[in-house]
């Protein structure tokens, strides 16, 4: 009689999001039994920072843990997954102490590194080495910056870690990290799965600052007296290698196989593709990183402000709306689209850019800004909001004809996050990508991929393939409409050639007072 049968194991995934951690408790059987959510504050001491207190991370993990396990026996618990946002620079000394708050992936502080990484390199070989561009997310340009303008902390710094990875060290006390949120720091060989050598020698970065790496689907460390102590798990128990958090959510909604394309509609948008085998894109467009899924890969296209322009939208354009939702107790956004399914696709000639943070895919742009193009008298709110769907939904068909031109399959396109909750932005998504998208019904992402990681490295899943295909299960499928997939075709051309027409003057506009 197999775990399946018996039913008297538990997993644990942690998430370490940006605005708080989740913590979850599951059977094998991938049901969820508990779960917490502790938030803490994001810190922008100067324009375009952003940081947070890692021990911050450290207390909600803490106080989620021991809610989720406060009604089972630690004991049988079979092994604890992690998961988080990735690119993140903790630093800590010889003492283990973090030496500065935690510089995160939206910080936008690492232009000048990362312009010096690029002629340092060669933009060609960089990619050639580590398959990507630097980026001013990525972490390599944050040590980089620590180096030049906090030389003294850099002197003290006796290990860097991505945040998931503290984590790991205060549940286990181990330095390690694996192969999917490693590849985010711009210092990993993505094709042979293992630190850059040449990278660190040539940028001048001591490899002993870094943690081993692993793959996601091996044991990460075992939870230590200390963190047993203050949890109240049992010592011993096994936490697994984990993954960054898109590999993390792509495991929680089944994209462990080739053909099957994630959506992720949250405050950023997210196009993840599985992959058997190493696509790069030569003009490092779209992202190249290991998968968590051991010797497999994945492609990712990034939009920076997604579901982050309707809600600029909401909060900025939308006061009678909100307060009407106040009053009847309703979602703001359900009273914001109703009715755009009544505007024709295009919004009546309105274009929309959602440039609002400047853009990562498929232009790596600081510059970049958010724009209306086309408002006319007869243009009022509704237009607005139904173009602001369209153009985030064409920013995301950027980071997919990419993959269609590197010759990615494209089988099933599932979408995830809070704008999967929009029909009419699902049907919208439909038509615009010309192809037939579904919705996933599990809705935990990072925390389930990351317990489901901890179930194969622990030995209770013997193929993680095998247990999505049981446990996740597509959702609602809606059909392109040919009129109107014709028609949207012509509108993303033009919103592709108005970004172009604009870049230069959005640069110039950076530089006015």
């Amino acid at each position: 009689m197999g775990t399946w049968e018996l039913n008297i194991k538990y997993l644990i995934g942690i998430d370490i999001g940006t605005s708080g951690t989740k913590v979850i408790l599951i059977n094998t059987r991938g049901k969820v039994l508990a779960k917490g959510l502790h938030e803490y504050p994001l810190f922008a001491p100067k324009p375009g920072w952003a940081e947070q207190d890692p021990e911050a991370w450290w207390a909600a993990v803490v106080k989620g843990i021991k809610e989720v396990i406060k009604n089972i026996r630690p004991s049988e618990i079979a092994g604890i997954g992690l998961s988080g946002q990735m690119h993140g620079l903790v630093a800590l000394d010889k003492n283990n102490k973090v030496l500065r708050p935690a510089i995160l992936w939206c910080d936008q502080r690492t232009v000048k590194q990362c312009a010096y990484i690029t002629r340092k390199i060669g933009a060609a070989r960089l990619i050639k080495l580590v398959s990507n561009p630097a980026l001013t997310g990525f972490t390599a340009g944050k040590i980089l910056w620590m180096k030049e303008n906090e030389p003294g902390l850099y002197k003290k710094t006796a290990k860097f870690l991505l945040p998931k990875d503290y984590i790991r060290f205060k549940l286990t006390g181990e330095f390690a990290t694996e192969v999917s949120d490693a590849s985010g720091t711009l210092l990993l060989d993505i094709a042979r799965r293992k630190w850059s050598e040449t990278l660190l020698k040539e940028l001048k970065i001591d490899r002993r600052l870094l943690p081993v790496c692993r793959e996601s689907e091996e044991i990460g460390g075992y939870i230590d007296r200390k963190a047993a102590g203050l949890t109240g798990l049992s010592v011993r128990t096994p936490v697994g290698g984990g993954a960054g958090d898109q590999a993390a959510s792509a495991v929680g909604c089944g994209i462990v196989e080739s053909g099957i394309i994630s959506v992720t509609l949250g405050t950023s948008g997210v196009v993840f593709a599985f992959s058997d085998k190493l696509k790069l894109d030569k003009q490092g467009r779209i992202h190249t990183f290991c998968h968590a899924v051991k010797g497999k890969w994945h492609t990712m296209g990034v939009m920076l402000s997604a579901g982050g322009s309707l809600k600029w939208f909401k909060d900025n354009l939308c006061k009678e709306e909100l307060a009407l939702a106040a009053k009847k107790k309703l979602d703001p956004y359900e009273i914001i689209l109703k009715g755009l399914d009544r505007i024709a696709p295009g919004s009546e000639r309105l274009l929309f850019l959602p440039y609002l943070c400047g853009e990562r895919t498929p232009y790596a742009d600081p510059y970049a800004r958010g724009a209306f193009i086309g408002l006319e008298p007869r243009h009022n709110k509704k237009h607005m909001a139904r173009a602001v769907l369209e153009g985030v939904s064409f920013g995301l068909r950027d980071s997919l004809e990419i993959m269609r031109s590197l010759k990615i399959p494209v089988k099933q396109i599932r979408v995830t996050g809070g704008g999967a909750g929009s029909k009419l932005w699902l049907q919208m998504l439909a038509d615009i990508f010309g192809q037939e998208v579904v919705t996933v019904k599990l809705t935990e992402g990072g925390a389930l991929g990351a317990a489901l990681l901890a179930g194969k490295s622990a030995g209770v899943y013997k193929d993680l393939s095998g247990i999505c295909k049981k446990l996740i299960r597509a959702g609602k499928s809606y059909k392109p409409d040919k009129k109107k997939a014709l028609l949207y075709n012509g509108y993303y051309e033009l919103y592709k050639k108005t970004y172009r027409n604009l870049k230069e003057e959005f640069k110039e506009l950076s530089g006015l007072r």
